[in-house]
């Protein structure tokens, strides 16, 4: 009950909550790594099976018994043993998936397992997920299922509940992220997807154990490398992925976070200027900040967990985050450093699911604490001084990309608060008292976001606006007294339509979210009655928009209150008053104030009494008689003025509303008072029988509808007989319906007509048994129209027969009220409103099938399905009562109007149709089912006895997708079980064949493989079914035999019904086939009636009710959810939510059902059509048979053989129709995976496929493309071997089948596997002969299918198939040559992969491989001289051993690391297998097959894009050169070197290049791993030829080519494997004679290529970099450039750190500081480079003569040194520079812009010296900086200089906003007022907007001190400053001069400090003097100084000409007057 007394009113419900609500696991900590004895909230023990007890008690909601605790586990129990056995014997795809899918259809329900029970399949789904060798599919589910269990927190408490390990995932992502670590990439059928690997880690990241970090960070680390970022963004990535954040126990002070922060914030600094870095370290430690509040062992403090350096360096980085632009800065981030990120990108969360700001908010409020209020500096102060700095970026009239961010910012902290308060409040989070929020800590919080969140509210972005009215309605929640006068003092004046009209849509929408908590509070309850009048307006026809939200308010209102007048409740006092004047008076009293006191005002309401407030209230519960008639006058208006319905468009404003208003009807009805209600309803009934609107008939017919639901009884009394009467009258009078109807318009002299039905038909629906009042009346009605009515009104009236049977057979809910009926009859008073009924106290009153129900619903059913049966067999006779002549429509509007009732007649009585078992016998309903002595609905197997079945057992998922279930090795393996009698078994409750446990064969005999029956078996089967009861109508046994008997007569009846339908349906589908093919429309009706026969069993599956309801229900109950809170709904939502409830236990029974002969002729009739001549009956047809498929067992199995037939006859023939049919239906259907799995069919699909590609015709080129993909995975491998844990398979249940009968039904598993797999292989050897020789566009299509056909690891592929790759690599077409290439690598591939791995598919499968030249090199880490000695050896050619890898010991170093041997005297094993593939291959690789292939690599390519290094062609050379070089083929080496001669010849041609660059790559690479004699032999052949083009051969077409093929011999490989190319390169020295400059850039570049790929294992660089430094003034551009990007390359490739392990590294971090060390600090050798290279550039500053035009060694050297400095500034190691900022680099970057001879060198120079502010310094660094900014600024002779430094101090203000000290932030206002009085007019303007920006993002206390000290000091500036009179020569005197500066700095100080607030409404209380002081002090001022007034004070009324009538309250008249006139009008009157 809410308490008009307290603050917040919802606090009160919280005193009895259970506990919060569901939030995301992202949002909340888990139940924490605590020793706790797992009490709950309530004191009391957890219950077994959930940590938390249900709010919400579905099972007791529901009007019939249900099933027992007991039942449901041992049904689960059942479940669990069917998934053991299905994953014993291998049964993964589609078994294990099919019992997967039924546990999670199980938890579904509701149902809960026991926590022993819940850790175990936790447990075993992990272990599934990551099962080495599982399909791609299976993993997709099984990941799937492991997320359904741990989606919430509360089901398993982490370290104490369950512990998973993290390593198999670590694993998993590792052989993803870090290939090059492994070797060896998986084979395309091994890989998994990484997103589901990803979405894995989120769930399974809080039960690892935080003891695993030291461990985590000892695997991980290792891989962290700068010098190659890739490294360090997959380390981050994997980081924050898997990385435990969870509080450790009291007992390991050792893990404490503090032990690892330093070493985060220490990787933090290694990669700098990265959005990335920023946003996965902030994610972690956001996380850390949440799991470790409630720990109480970890030192918590005003900043959290965290310190304030750390807290300092987060805000920071929040800062640059959120994009805010600062003047004409750049951005923070380096696109460079991202594009360097690599495969890390695979780890990346999305962004759209996991925003960045969604981290920014967990990490500040999960470190607010009370100790935030006492200190100056704590999370709370930088909070409020992070949304000061940045709250004019909140305004609407200031948008831009930041929008959304900010938005969601403010909208995740006020979340998160809501939620964190909640749940302390209810005791769910336990955090320690010290911790816990407080009132105070709340208030300021809600102060610290209101003012953003007023101006979010009204922003131009539809989902910032969207953001922020959740953000209103989170802190209105928090603080009701804060928010809510604001609130109203903006709202009131919108809905007075005194201000924009986006205003008041916004304030509509503000007004919804803020409904709840007004009615909840104190004095602002009595506004909503003012507020609901003042809405009214907003129903508007020529504004729908408008109108949507209006009605959406009302309904939010009529949820929260009873439209009653409680001045007539028996609880009101007498004396009270009995109008509205009370209120009327009260409420414009209030109004008057906010008036007056603007948008500061205050409404304290706790000083009313409670007596005066109730009286208020009461007596503003008047005037609702008078609303709900305007409400109503509106509405007709509205629905006046709709459109046609036929004309409205989908997603149009017109459906907007029509779907809005019953939504809004329904509550708004609901919660009338008696009076009010008959009100409603007289005017309702009188407009509808008095007025006929066509285009709102659908708005009216809901309206009527909801009227009805609400009080049944006197809506039909007074709705029903005038309905009927009037549409007797239409009919027989005005002769409405009398023809038939011509489009899809109705005719205007039907519409009444129509009219009347519609609203007929909606007011019989869900209204419960008052119809049974009007049976007869009914009856005859339906009767008469059906047979008097014609054309459209027909459809209609068979809509009326259904909405009829729906109301009669149908269990739903029949109760809307606001308050149980107790409390109704008790009388409602004022602590009624907002009052929530607890879920537990519900009563509902639901509608349930009666006896009298059923009888009439039988009896309208015989009816009229009776009736049209009887009319259709006449249509379809030979003596047919309307000629079938082919002219007229008539006979087909006859027959479609009859098949549309059959149809709606089947979906209404769907819900008594029984789908146990079906039997067609002599119309009777289905085979008696023998029945237990418990209820039909029992949680028992469902019973089925079919005595001819082809069944299958496909089910349907959660989304509507058919999934394939399992075969069941019980039966038959070599033809469908038919006439088996399937009964449960007594002892297991399980299915089994009564013909025997298990059957081979009929002799009992060993099993063939080649004898399998290849079909996919699993779908005849029928598979046990656990149903539950879900309110069928039809009595149990136990109930008397009177009742029984009327009961099975009312059960056969209504089955006898359908099954004539049935039969007729099909006698319609012969006719029209036979005497009507073209007849599209009565197919169509025929195909929708088979439809709704085969789905509409047990619930109306074709209306998809569920997922409706479920929608709708989750739109109605979204602005109800409060974080933290669980259920607190208004009760009609309640009330929803249990038929919501009754509806899934409804879809869940309706699952397959058993085929009968009627329903297998059916499915035949759907194939024939589904390959009709006509396109739209193939589609209608198609998509029956789909739906079909998914409500029939064994439907797939029986269309299967039809369409592959059918498509075979009619490639063969031509016949494209049929064509077209076939493949749509088997390839875009549920017959596709049903087809993948049919190894008997398949091959046949996939000859006629191929056969497809030859025909001609663009419409079937379309299908057969669009579907190659599905095509090609038919011949994906099945799984060989899955990994799993046998340990936790065996535990999830105690095993109940004999081993033998395991091992048996797993060697029929696996055997028919290989005969699928050897099926596969025939077929692959088949196809390969239809490929050669044929039409590319086949062939090409025939060997992708080949590919996966053939590809194995334990055959390699036959010996055609490696023939065709072989051959067809040198194909003559493109298209061709590059797919038989490519096959042909993978060959290769899979062939050294079996080499690697042992020929073991096990270690293939685990990545165990085994290279013979690989080595682990064991590292002395332990020497202190152990890094350097490792570096020098890469500047020696000799070694032992190569090191491909960079990241061993950049960071740190391990016990050994990875290496090849230099000298390898063992190579790779090959088996008999691959030898028999080489050796073939060997033989076609003939001179000639090189020439060829040689000769089209050096073709020109056919497009551009193409003419590039491709690497396929180098994968290939790679491979078949081994051939050649191990003597396996008949070319020798010598003949390839002729042939690479001939390739190359004159050099002259860049294809020549690019050809040659690929062959030299492929060769040079096949003999990396060979014997030192022979890649010696190599190298010495192909080096002289590389060098030869190296110096000489270069040229601006064909350099990129030689770039890469270095990239390819360098980049991840020991520098020293290319030692001839490192060394050449290495000894490279400028020629400062030549004037090659193309010919000396290229050989710098290469250098840096060179340099860039070997990163810090590049070791000869002193004397090239002695080289460049020595000639930085070189003479040409490109060279400069070139020198410039490779001094960069090499002083980036310097740094490292190399700690001697993990441990040394934490240790050093935390010994240094809190945030670690600083990294990239520059040693002295480059300190003293820096300063020789600056000191020389001084010197040729003074040696060039000012205004010299042509270039100087000042100029170039310049251009140099800011090429390399623009390209260090730009990446990670930027930091390296930061001491060098103020005494070198500033003050000669400004000298460098002064050339203004040298434009380019100005554009360098100003570019480089805007990234000086965009560095990230250190806490502490930035002191020299800032003064040296500061010195310049003042005594810079030159006044660019002084204009530039002023950009830079304002981005350095804004960045460092954390990090500056007070001292520094006072240094650079003076330094900027300072600047103000500059004699330069340019730098003075510039240092006012530098000045405003400043005071703009500084945190108002700072600010508020700022701007008193400068008003004060310009003001004094302007008064002791008088203007002069001028000289009379003109000239004014220095003294003039001097003055006016003054004045103009005095005016331009004063307009910084207005501008600083433009969006201030109102402004503050000292800005209207500064503006009159102005005005009258200075607008007269000629010159600058006046126009600077005008300026200043015209852009301030600009900025506020929305907001004027409320900011020129805040000037004295005295100052308007003052103001007005300044400029030539007045802008102020």
């Amino acid at each position: 009950m809410a308490n008009p007394d307290g603050d917040v009113g919802l606090m009160a419900s919280i005193q009895h909550l259970g506990v919060a609500a569901d939030i995301s696991r992202a949002t909340t900590p888990g139940m924490g790594w605590r020793e706790t004895n797992g009490l709950n909230g309530h004191g009391g023990e957890v219950e077994d099976t959930r940590t938390r007890p249900r709010k919400y008690q579905y099972y007791s909601t529901l009007p019939y018994p249900v099933e027992t605790e007991e039942q449901r586990q041992a049904n689960l129990m059942k479940l669990l043993e069917h998934l053991q056995e299905c994953l014993y014997i291998g049964d993964f795809n589609p078994g294990a998936l099919h019992w997967t899918r039924e546990i999670k259809s199980w938890l579904s329900l509701k149902f809960n397992p026991t926590k022993e029970q819940r850790v175990k399949m936790v447990k075993l789904f992990y272990d599934l997920s990551l099962a080495p060798g599982m399909d791609a599919t299976a993993i997709e589910r099984f990941s799937s299922m492991f997320m359904v269990l741990t989606k919430r927190k509360h089901y398993l408490r982490p370290g104490k509940d369950l512990i998973l390990d993290w390593k198999p995932l670590y694993y998993c992502l590792k052989s993803m992220v870090l290939p090059q670590e492994t070797g060896m990439t998986h084979s395309p059928m091994m890989r998994r997807n990484i997103r589901t690997l990803t979405k894995l880690c989120t769930f399974a990241q809080l039960y690892f154990d935080p003891k695993e970090i030291s461990p985590m960070l000892k695997k991980v680390l290792r891989y962290f490398s700068a010098s190659d970022p890739q490294g360090a963004f997959v380390v981050v990535g994997l980081m924050n992925l898997l990385l435990p954040t969870s509080p450790p126990p009291a007992s390991e002070p050792t893990l404490l976070p503090q032990q690892h922060l330093p070493t985060l914030f220490h990787l933090w600094s290694l990669i700098n200027r990265s959005k990335t870095f920023d946003i996965n370290f902030l994610d972690i430690l956001s996380r850390f900040a949440r799991d470790c509040l409630p720990a109480d062992n970890i030192p918590f403090s005003e900043h959290g967990i965290f310190t304030k350096d750390q807290s300092s360096l987060i805000f920071t980085a929040i800062l640059r985050l959120l994009d805010i632009p600062i003047s004409s800065a750049t951005s923070p981030y380096s696109p460079g450093i991202e594009a360097s990120a690599g495969l890390s990108i695979l780890l990346d969360r999305d962004q759209r699911k996991h925003p960045f700001p969604h981290s920014i908010a967990r990490y500040i409020v999960m470190s607010l604490s009370p100790q935030c209020l006492d200190t100056p500096n704590s999370i709370l102060t930088s909070l409020e001084g992070l949304i000061e700095s940045i709250e004019t970026f909140f305004h609407p009239s200031n948008s831009g990309a930041w929008t959304k961010n900010l938005a969601q910012l403010v909208y995740y902290l006020a979340d998160f608060f809501v939620m964190r308060w909640n749940r302390e409040m209810s005791g769910e989070m336990q955090v320690h008292e010290s911790r816990r929020l407080t009132d105070p800590l709340k208030r300021r919080f809600v102060l610290c976001l209101r003012e953003v969140v007023f101006m979010g509210i009204y922003a131009k972005s539809g989902t910032a606006m969207n953001f922020s009215l959740s953000t209103l309605q989170s802190l209105a929640y928090l603080e009701p007294n804060l928010i809510l006068p604001g609130a109203l003092q903006r709202i009131y004046p919108s809905m007075q339509s005194l201000v924009e009209v986006h205003r008041t849509t916004s304030s509509l929408r503000a007004l919804q979210s803020l409904t709840r908590t007004m009615v909840l509070t104190k004095g602002f309850r009595c506004h909503v009655t003012s507020l609901l009048g003042l809405a009214l307006p907003g129903i508007d026809a020529n504004d729908l928009e408008k109108t949507l939200h209006t009605l959406s308010y009302i309904q939010a209102v009529c949820y929260n209150i009873p439209l009653h007048d409680l001045t007539k409740s028996p609880c009101a006092p007498h004396h009270g008053p009995k109008d509205s004047t009370l209120a009327l008076q009260w409420v414009g009293s209030e109004m008057e104030k906010m008036e007056v006191e603007g948008s500061n005002v205050e409404l304290d309401y706790e000083n009313l009494s409670s007596e005066d407030e109730a009286a208020i209230l009461r007596s503003s519960t008047t005037s609702l008689g008078l609303f709900l008639t305007s409400l109503l006058e509106k509405l007709f208006t509205l629905l006046h003025n709709m459109p046609d319905a036929t004309r409205v468009r989908g997603g149009s404003p017109e459906e907007n509303v029509i779907n809005t208003l019953p939504a809004a009807f329904t509550p708004l009805l609901a919660s009338l008072s008696d009076d009010l209600y008959d009100i409603a309803l007289e005017k309702i009934a009188g407009f509808v029988t008095s007025t006929v609107v066509n285009g709102a008939r659908d708005a009216m017919a809901f309206i009527c509808n909801s009227l009805c639901k609400v009080n049944p009884e006197k809506a039909l009394a007074r709705l029903v007989p005038s309905l009927i009467d009037l549409i007797r009258t239409e009919i027989e009078e005005n002769s409405a319906a009398s023809t038939r109807t011509v489009g899809a318009d109705v005719l205007p002299r039907d519409r009444a007509l129509v009219w009347y039905i519609s609203l007929l038909s909606m007011c019989v629906v869900h209204v419960g048994d008052t119809v049974l009042t009007y049976e007869e009346e009914l009856l005859e009605i339906s009767e008469f129209m059906q047979s008097r009515c014609k054309g459209i009104p027909c459809v209609h009236v068979s809509n009326f027969v259904h909405h009829l049977l729906l109301n009669l057979t149908a269990t739903y809910a029949l109760d809307f009220s606001l308050y149980e009926e107790v409390t109704l009859n008790q009388g409602l008073d004022v602590n009624d409103w907002g009052r929530l009924t607890r879920p537990e106290e519900l009563h509902i009153k639901w509608h349930k099938p009666s006896p009298a129900g059923l009888k009439f619903a039988a009896k309208l059913a015989l009816q009229h399905i009776g009736s049209a049966n009887i009319q259709l067999e006449a249509l379809c006779s030979e003596e047919s009562p309307i000629a079938l002549d082919g002219t007229g429509k008539d006979w087909s509007d006859e027959v479609s109007r009859n098949l549309i009732l059959v149809r709606l007649c089947l979906s209404g009585m769907a819900y008594v149709i029984d789908s146990n078992v079906i039997d067609e016998e002599s119309h009777r309903p289905f085979a008696r089912l023998q029945r237990s002595s418990e209820d039909s609905e029992s949680s028992s197997l469902v019973e089925l006895t079919p005595e001819d079945q082809s069944t299958d057992s496909d089910s349907i998922d959660s989304s509507g997708q058919p999934i394939p279930v399992s075969w069941d090795p019980n039966l038959n393996p070599v033809r469908p079980v038919r006439g088996v009698r399937v009964v449960p078994s007594p002892e297991t409750g399980t299915t089994r064949s009564s013909q025997g446990t298990f059957r081979t064969s009929e002799n009992e005999g060993s099993i063939d493989p080649s004898d399998y029956d290849l079909r996919a078996t699993d779908e005849f089967v029928i598979r046990p079914t656990y149903k539950y009861p879900a309110g069928y109508p039809f009595p149990k046994r136990s109930r008397s035999e009177e009742e029984v008997r009327q009961s099975n007569n009312l059960y056969h009846t209504f089955h006898g019904i359908r099954l004539q339908a049935g039969e007729v349906l099909r006698k319609v589908h012969e006719f029209l086939r036979m005497r009507q093919q073209d007849d599209v429309t009565c197919f169509n009706a025929l195909y929708s009636a088979y439809r709704a026969f085969f789905i509409d069993v047990g619930i109306e599956r074709s209306a998809h009710t569920h997922d409706r309801i479920t929608r709708l229900l989750a739109a109605d109950i979204n602005p109800y959810k409060v974080s933290g809170l669980r259920k607190e709904y208004p009760r009609p939502l309640l009330l929803r939510r249990a038929y919501v409830y009754n509806l899934q236990r409804l879809r869940h029974n309706a699952s397959p059902r058993p085929s009968s002969g009627l329903d297998e002729k059916m499915l035949r009739d759907l194939a024939e059509s589904s390959l009709s001549n006509y396109v739209e009956i193939r589609r209608t047809a198609q998509n029956a048979m789909d739906s079909a498929c998914k409500s029939i067992i064994g439907a797939r199995a029986i269309l299967l053989p039809i369409f592959v037939e059918a498509l075979e006859h009619a490639v063969d023939n031509l016949d494209f129709a049929r064509i077209k049919g076939a493949m749509f239906s088997l390839l875009f259907s549920g017959l596709t995976k049903t087809l993948a799995r049919d190894w008997n069919s398949c091959p046949r699909f996939i000859k006629s496929y191929i056969k497809t590609t030859s025909i001609d015709r663009p419409s079937v080129q379309k299908i057969a493309n669009a579907s190659t993909m599905q095509v090609f995975e038919f011949g994906r491998p099945m799984e060989r071997l899955v990994l799993m844990d046998e340990e936790i398979l065996k535990d999830i249940v105690p095993q109940s089948i004999p081993q033998d009968t395991l091992v048996q039904h797993k060697k029929l598993v696996s055997d028919k596997r290989a005969a699928i797999e050897e099926r596969k292989a025939l077929l692959a050897v088949e196809l390969v002969e239809i490929a050669k020789g044929a039409h590319w566009r086949k062939a090409s299509k025939t060997v992708a299918v080949v590919i996966n056909l053939g590809l194995r690891f334990h055959t390699i592929a036959p010996p055609n198939m490696v023939e065709l790759f072989a051959a067809g690599a040198i194909d003559d077409h493109p298209s061709l040559r590059a797919l038989y290439s490519g096959a042909l690598v993978a060959l290769f591939s899979l062939i050294e992969a079996r080499a690697t791995c042992n020929h073991s598919y096990e270690d293939y499968l685990l990545d165990k491989q085994k290279i013979p030249t690989k080595v682990s090199v064991v590292t002395r880490r332990d020497s202190p001289d152990w890094t350097t000695s490792y570096l020098e050896g890469f500047a020696r050619e000799e070694t032992e051993y190569y090191v491909d890898n960079d990241f061993p010991g950049w960071l740190v170093w391990d016990e050994k690391m990875p290496a090849y041997e230099s000298s390898p005297k063992s190579f790779l094993e090959y088996d008999e297998v691959d030898m028999r593939a080489r050796t073939q291959i060997g033989k076609i690789l003939s001179r000639s097959w090189f020439s060829k292939f040689f000769k089209y690599l050096k073709q020109e390519p056919r497009e551009a894009r193409e003419d590039r290094f491709r690497m396929g062609g180098v994968l290939l050379l790679n491979f078949t050169f081994e051939l050649v070089l191990q003597g396996l083929t008949d070319v020798t080496l010598e003949e390839i070197q002729a042939e690479i001669a001939d390739v190359y010849g004159d050099g002259s041609d860049k294809h020549q290049h690019r050809a040659t660059a690929e062959i030299l790559g492929g060769l040079l690479c096949s003999v990396a791993d060979s014997n030192v004699e022979l890649r010696q032999k190599i190298w010495d052949y192909a080096w002289p030829m590389i060098k030869k083009i190296f110096e000489d051969g270069l040229t601006p077409e064909n350099s990129s080519y030689w770039m890469s093929f270095l990239n390819l011999m360098m980049a991840g490989k020991d520098p020293r494997r290319s030692w001839p190319i490192l060394q050449w390169l290495s000894s490279f020295r400028l020629d400062m004679q030549s004037n090659a400059a193309f010919k000396e850039s290229s050989k710098i570049q290469l250098l840096q290529q060179c340099v860039v790929a070997s990163g810090w294992h590049f070791q000869l660089e002193k004397p090239i970099l002695q080289d460049f430094l020595a000639h930085l003034d070189h003479p040409y551009k490109g060279v400069r450039e070139a020198i410039g990007q490779t001094m960069a390359a090499i002083y980036r490739s310097r740094y490292h750190e190399s700690y001697k392990d993990v441990d040394q590294l934490v240790g050093a971090q935390n010994a240094a500081s809190s945030v670690g060390t600083t990294p990239y600090k520059p040693t002295s050798e480059f300190i003293g480079t820096m300063n020789d290279v600056f000191t020389r550039l001084e010197i040729w500053r003074g040696e060039r003569t000012p205004g010299q035009q042509t270039p100087s060694s000042y100029t170039q050297g310049s251009k140099t040194v800011l090429l390399w400095l623009d390209s260090t500034l730009s990446s990670h190691e930027c930091t390296q520079l930061l001491q060098f900022f103020p005494d070198l680099f500033m003050q000669q970057f400004l000298h460098m812009m002064d050339v203004k001879e040298d434009p380019e060198l100005q554009n360098l120079a100003y570019l480089v010296f805007r990234h000086l502010a965009n560095i990230p310094h250190g806490i502490g660094e930035d002191d020299a900086f800032i003064e040296t900014m500061i010195r310049l600024g003042k005594t810079s002779p030159f006044w660019h200089q002084r204009l530039r430094v002023l950009i830079n101090m304002q981005i350095i203000y804004f960045r460092r906003l954390f990090m500056l000290s007070q001292t520094q932030q006072t240094q650079l206002f003076c330094a900027v007022s300072h600047m103000l009085e500059d004699a330069q007019l340019e730098v003075r303007t510039a240092s006012a907007m530098t000045l405003s920006g400043m005071i703009r993002c500084t945190p108002a206390k700072r600010r508020a001190e700022i701007v008193q000290s400068l008003q004060d000091i310009f003001s004094k500036k302007l008064a002791e400053n008088p203007l002069t009179k001028r000289s009379p020569l003109g000239t004014p005197t220095p003294e003039q001069t001097k003055t006016l500066l003054k004045r103009h700095a005095a005016v331009l100080g004063l307009g910084a400090i207005v501008q600083a607030f433009p969006y201030q409404s109102p402004p503050p209380h000292w800005l209207p003097q500064i503006l009159a002081t102005l005005a009258v002090k200075a607008a007269s001022d000629p010159g600058a100084v006046g126009k600077s007034v005008k300026s200043i004070l015209s852009e301030f009324k600009k900025t506020r000409q929305d907001t004027w009538h409320v900011d020129m309250k805040v000037f004295t008249p005295d100052q308007l007057e003052d103001l007005e006139g300044v400029l030539w009008k007045s802008y102020f009157a």
